[in-house]
């Protein structure tokens, strides 16, 4: 489990650092606590910087940011780095706890007027080396805005996405049971956004109103060059894995939501997908799209269209 593994490894990086201080430097306990702390966040602190230096190397095309919003940008991916994988993902349970899945009564959604209907509950799938708790900030915010949400863990982390499908579809099923539901909307970040595409792939989009992604490498990342296991090397651009996954193109209506400014997924151009409808939000990282109020206002637009039922949708409403 990604959890325990997280907090092995975090434990273990910790008592380095104190052993450091106090038996190779003669430091007070204080002194080793700060020092270990300082190593945390310092570590942290250099693979952001490695990241966006990867990214700057390989970048596409995209608008400039001013000096002071490429620091804001880091320094938010940098938060989100350290809140992600130090303080939430090694803690899922404390922090996340059950999805909320009972059957929700019928409810407005959409513009002034829009007649009352049950919304689709939603699915949320997390992307390479994370869990369930990369929606602790977000999904909370889906459900204040009226959704029904769900989530999932994909185990092993190191595995190939193709591996992935069948705990999808027994959570596709499970959700739609619970909630009294015919489809649902797939929300996809990072390689998230591959496992839903290869799920429609195989079995259709009978169950699946739309999908979402946010940060998918569409097209791949050289990124995954450094990655670690199977399903980082389906994501190297131009893989057979990637070409086989976009044969045929999408089946259900899909939004891409990415920002150009992507410090995982790089050329940034790999998060697009032709065909598909695109919202792009500039100056935001990749794990920082989790945390961000303007990429949550971009995914609950995306879902207000999916949860509108087609015969609406087709009249204008």
């Amino acid at each position: 489990m990604l959890a325990r593994a997280l907090r092995f490894f975090l434990s273990l990086e910790v008592l380095l650092y104190l052993a450091l201080a106090k038996y190779g430097f003669d430091a007070s306990s204080g002194v080793a606590v700060l020092v270990a702390l300082f190593g945390v966040l310092s570590l942290r602190a250099a693979l952001v910087a490695l990241s966006y230096a990867c990214a700057w190397t390989w970048r596409s095309p995209a608008p400039r940011l001013s000096a002071a919003q490429a620091l804001v940008m880091v320094l938010e991916e940098y938060a989100a780095f350290v809140r992600s994988f130090v303080i939430v993902f090694p803690f899922e349970r404390w922090w996340m706890g059950a999805d909320r899945l009972q059957r929700p009564p019928a409810g407005a959604i959409g513009s002034v007027g829009a007649p009352r209907h049950r919304r689709p509950p939603v699915l949320l799938i997390h992307g390479y080396g994370c869990s369930r708790a990369a929606w602790w900030w977000l999904r909370p915010r889906l459900e204040a805005a009226g959704w029904t949400v769900a989530t999932l863990n994909l185990e092993p982390v190191y595995a190939s996405i193709d591996d992935y499908i069948d705990p999808l579809v027994r959570r596709i099923d499970a959700v739609l049971g619970e909630a009294g539901a015919e489809k649902l909307i797939l929300v996809g970040h990072s390689m998230g956004g591959l496992v839903a595409r290869a799920y429609l792939q195989r079995f259709g989009g009978a169950r699946v109103a739309g999908l979402v992604t946010l940060g998918t490498p569409h097209q791949g990342s050289r990124l995954a060059f450094l990655g670690f296991g199977e399903n980082a090397r389906q994501m190297r651009p131009g893989s057979i894995w990637l070409q086989s996954v976009a044969r045929p193109p999408a089946v259900v209506e899909t939004t891409v939501i990415y920002s150009p400014h992507d410090n995982f997924v790089m050329p940034q151009a790999c998060l697009e997908l032709p065909g598909t409808e695109s919202r792009v939000v500039g100056g935001v990282g990749h794990l920082a799209m989790l945390y961000s109020p303007r990429v949550a206002q971009a995914l609950l637009v995306a879902l207000e269209r999916y949860g509108l039922p087609r015969r609406q949708e087709e009249h204008g409403a």
